[in-house]
């Protein structure tokens, strides 16, 4: 459980309040909407109608307390700017900033911002990979370079055991969990066997923006391994770049 303040209470603000109440944790909310605040008061540990622009509103929340301050103003970035260095002036202990642009972004971590959250691009960028790749079915990235992907276990590999396809060696991936239906499998061992059905949550690297010569052993996340007629399985569009899981037939 986590103490965590929130500031600004739109729409974006409501929906985390939300998800940081239902996993149990200490929410303190801020918005200068008397009106907002007035409904939502009663769920939260803590409610308070304040304009966070002023130095003397933040120093009374005692700053310091809490795990978490996220700022969550969507619609006037100068007072989320603002809000953010101010925060880590009194001496928060990691500042979230919301931001609407790349540009934002910038200026948010140049100013004192530990994480900058970008939902419009995060949510365009999950839609387009899910859109893109019929067989994944969500992803999350880590850096520029690493990401957790859920994907389909692919056809070839059904009825076989994770140390006869060997995915690591192969493809440079590591299988985390196992989704079956509702059951999941955590660090499934060598002797798993793959079924129809499967869901793999996986993670690795991109390596390559193009799909791998016809006869060569491409990959999605590793440019490792031999084989001979590839088997497309996935193909999904990251950060600009077409990904593609290939398996050769055994």
């Amino acid at each position: 459980m986590k103490s965590v303040l929130l500031i600004g209470m739109g729409k974006f603000g409501q929906t985390l309040g939300e998800n940081l109440l239902n996993m149990g944790d200490e929410v303190m909310i801020v918005d200068k909407n008397e009106e907002i605040i007035n409904a939502l008061a009663p769920r939260y540990t803590n409610a308070l109608i304040a304009n966070c622009m002023n130095e003397n509103s933040l120093s009374s929340m005692d700053i310091p307390s809490f795990d978490v301050c996220v700022v969550a103003i969507g619609d006037d970035f100068q007072s989320s700017l603002e809000i953010t260095s101010l925060l880590k002036d009194l001496g928060a202990k990691f500042v979230v900033s919301k931001a609407t642009t790349e540009i934002q972004r910038k200026f948010l971590l140049r100013n004192g911002a530990d994480e900058v959250i970008y939902p419009d691009r995060d949510i365009a960028e999950k839609l387009a990979v899910r859109l893109n790749a019929e067989k994944v079915y969500d992803y999350i990235e880590l850096d520029s370079e690493y990401s957790i992907f859920e994907i389909a276990v692919p056809t070839e590999w059904y009825r076989k055991k994770i140390v006869d396809v060997d995915p690591r060696k192969r493809f440079g991936i590591n299988i985390l969990t196992i989704k079956k239906g509702k059951k999941i499998v955590t660090s499934p061992d060598a002797q798993y066997t793959f079924e129809e059905g499967d869901h793999m949550v996986v993670f690795g690297t991109r390596f390559s923006n193009a799909p791998p010569p016809r006869h060569s052993a491409g990959a999605a996340f590793s440019a490792k391994g031999k084989a001979e007629r590839p088997t497309t399985c996935l193909l999904m569009i990251r950060g600009g770049g077409a990904l593609q899981l290939h398996a050769s037939p055994f």
